[in-house]
C-alpha cells in the first residue's frame, strides 16, 4: 500500500514540472480543431473510471496508467472505522500501458491484482465526429488471461483461463462541456462454474451482454464530473440470493494536469476490466459496498 501511494506522490510531482507546456499543447490543440472539419476533446482520458472512451493514444506515443480501489467504505460491506474506511485494503491495483500504432489504432497491456489478470486489448477508431458526422465510433477488444494457481481443478485446461470482451464505443460531444457515450458490450468466458443454485433456477452463462453508459460534464478549465453506469443483461444476476451481483456504478472528479490526468472516484466494483467486473460486482452502493479509487494517467512521447 505504501508503496502504491508513494508512486502517487511521486508522478503528481513529477507532474508539475511538466504540465505548463503539456498543458499549453492541449490549448493549441483545441484551438486549431476549431478551424478544422472534427471535433476533438470529446473526453480527456482512454478511461473514465472503468469505461473506455472514444480517445486515442496518438502515434507514437505510449500511456502509462495506475488505477487503484481501495477497500469499501461502509461497515456494514466490511468497511468503517476499523479499516480506516476502506483505506486499510487494497483491493486492486492496476498497471497498464498502451501505445499508439496509428492516430487510429493502439494496443494496450495490463495486470490487475484481482485474479492476477493479465488483458491484452486494442482499439480502433471506425469514425470521428465532424461537421458532417454526428459521433465518434471505435471498436474495443480485449483478451484477459489469468496465471492462478489451479488449486481447485478449474484450470485444468488452458483454455478455462481466457475471457473475452468486445464493445462498441459511441460518443457525441455535445458542447465544450458535455460529453456522453454509449457501450455496448459482450463478454465471453471459457469457463463458469454451473453448480450454484439460484432464486430464478438460471445458470451461468458463457457468454455476457450489458450496456453501458458513461459522461463527463466540465465544471472549469480543468475539472469535470464524471459518471459510468453498465446493466448487465444476465438473467443469472438477477435477484439471486446465492451469488448477489450489482450493476457497476461509478461517479468522479476528473482533474487536468497537463500530461497528467487524475480521475478520483467513487464505485461499487472492486474489478477495473471489463472481464472482471462485468461477470462479478457483489457489492452494493445501498451497504456501505463503494469504494474510493484514482486513476492516474501520464503519456510519453516516443516517436522518432
Amino acid at each position: 500500500m505504501m508503496r502504491v501511494l508513494l508512486l502517487f506522490v511521486f508522478l503528481a510531482l513529477y507532474s508539475l514540472s511538466f504540465g505548463q507546456d503539456d498543458l499549453m499543447d492541449d490549448l493549441m490543440s483545441e484551438a486549431e480543431s476549431e478551424l478544422s472539419q472534427d471535433v476533438i476533446a470529446t473526453f480527456k482520458s482512454t478511461y473514465l473510471i472503468n469505461a473506455n472512451t472514444i480517445e486515442m493514444v496518438k502515434a507514437n506515443t505510449l500511456d502509462f496508467r495506475i488505477t487503484h480501489r481501495f477497500g469499501n467504505i461502509g461497515g456494514a460491506a466490511g468497511g468503517g472505522v476499523h479499516t480506516l474506511y476502506g483505506f486499510d485494503v487494497a483491493q486492486n491495483v492496476r498497471f497498464s500501458f498502451d501505445f499508439g500504432i496509428s492516430d487510429k489504432w493502439m494496443i494496450g497491456f495490463g495486470r490487475s491484482k484481482t485474479k492476477e489478470h493479465l488483458d491484452f486489448s486494442t482499439r480502433y477508431k471506425l469514425m470521428q465526429q465532424s461537421k458532417t458526422k454526428p459521433v465518434t465510433m471505435v471498436w474495443f477488444s480485449v483478451m484477459g488471461l489469468t496465471p492462478m494457481r489451479n488449486i481447485d481443478s478449474r484450470y485444468d485446461q488452458f483454455l478455462h483461463r481466457l475471457s473475452f470482451a468486445h464493445q462498441v464505443i459511441i460518443a457525441r460531444k455535445f458542447n465544450k462541456k458535455l460529453s456522453l457515450e454509449i457501450l455496448p458490450t459482450y463478454m465471453y468466458r471459457n469457463q463458469v462454474d454451473l453448480s450454484i443454485n439460484t432464486d430464478n433456477n438460471a445458470q451461468d452463462e458463457n457468454g455476457l451482454f450489458a450496456m453501458g453508459m458513461a459522461g463527463r460534464y466540465k465544471l472549469g478549465s480543468r475539472v469535470s464530473i464524471v459518471a459510468e453506469y453498465f446493466y448487465n443483461f444476465s438473467e443469472f444476476r438477477q435477484s439471486n440470493s446465492a451469488m448477489p451481483y450489482y450493476n457497476h456504478f461509478g461517479l468522479g472528479i476528473e482533474v487536468e494536469t497537463g500530461g497528467h490526468v487524475f480521475h478520483l472516484n467513487l464505485t461499487n466494483s472492486s474489478g477495473i476490466i471489463l472481464n472482471d467486473f462485468l461477470a462479478d460486482t457483489p457489492d452494493a452502493w445501498g451497504n456501505g459496498g463503494f469504494k474510493f479509487g484514482f486513476n492516474i494517467s501520464r503519456v510519453f512521447n516516443i516517436g522518432k
